[in-house]
């Protein structure tokens, strides 16, 4: 019996191994998908970097200064020297800051924030006088560090003058002016603030003797610019206790004493 023909065998073997799979095309499609992404990704990039550089969109256009007190914004604004048109995010903001401070020693901090889309915000902080020091018929103001920040004609209202009437035992070798100096500071800077309002002048004779002279005729014998926050305690308990009184010692704030006398 003749066995089967070559095509009989050819269609039995495709019947045995199944229908025709189709192409895989998945690993054709796959780097066209990733080169569509790298595009897309860069254009991105391109898109983003020209907003922020070149565009017109975001770059300065005004520049605000707020927390001025005795400074005007344009001088702030003279100070700081930012280049309207400048792109927003190319500013160097601690550059800026570090200008205005240098320029302006009255200002004590200065915080420079983007106000996008087109602005620039400049909050300063002033330095506040707590004394004043004589300069050849002006006057250098002083602020709570010790800092002499600025020299003025007319001395500001409430803000004490330092007076130094150093005796021969004053200890001006041992600590020096500039110390002494400082403790007054320190002093002027503990007093109450309700004294503070009161106080004339700072009057220093040694490192350990520093008296305030208040209006109405009323001195107060601080002591030395140690413990002050006794100090000024003990002052105001004084001051409520013998409100009559003119002459207040605190120096000891363990023991103080006032007198009318």
């Amino acid at each position: 019996m003749a066995g089967p023909t070559t095509a009989e065998r050819g269609k039995r073997q495709q019947q045995e191994s199944g229908p025709p799979r189709p192409p895989r095309r998945g690993r054709l499609r796959r780097p066209h998908m990733l080169i569509i992404l790298l595009l897309a990704t860069l254009l991105a990039i391109g898109g983003s970097v020209w907003l922020l550089y070149g565009s017109p969109y975001l770059r300065v256009k005004r520049v605000s200064v707020s927390g001025t007190r005795v400074l005007t914004g344009a001088q702030v604004r003279e100070a700081a020297d930012v280049s309207l048109g400048s792109p927003l995010i190319s500013l160097d903001t601690d550059a800026i800051a570090a200008r205005v401070r240098r320029k302006l020693p009255r200002i004590a901090t200065v915080d420079v924030v983007r106000s996008w889309p087109r602005g620039i915000r400049l909050k300063v902080t002033e330095r506040v006088p707590v004394l004043l020091i004589g300069n050849g018929g002006k006057f250098d103001e002083v602020d709570k560090e010790g800092v002499r920040f600025a020299t003025v004609s007319e001395p500001p209202r409430a803000v004490p003058v330092l007076e130094l009437t150093l005796s021969p035992s004053s200890g001006t070798r041992r600590f020096g002016t500039d110390r002494l100096i400082r403790g007054a500071v320190r002093v002027a800077r503990d007093v109450p603030a309700a004294v503070a309002r009161d106080t004339r002048t700072v009057k220093v004779r040694s490192y350990d003797s520093i008296t305030l002279e208040l209006t109405g005729g009323r001195n107060v014998l601080w002591g030395s610019g140690e413990k002050g926050r006794a100090k000024a305690a003990a002052l105001t308990a004084l001051m409520k206790a013998a409100p009559r009184a003119r002459h207040f010692d605190v120096s000891v704030p363990t023991a103080p004493a006032s007198s009318a006398g």
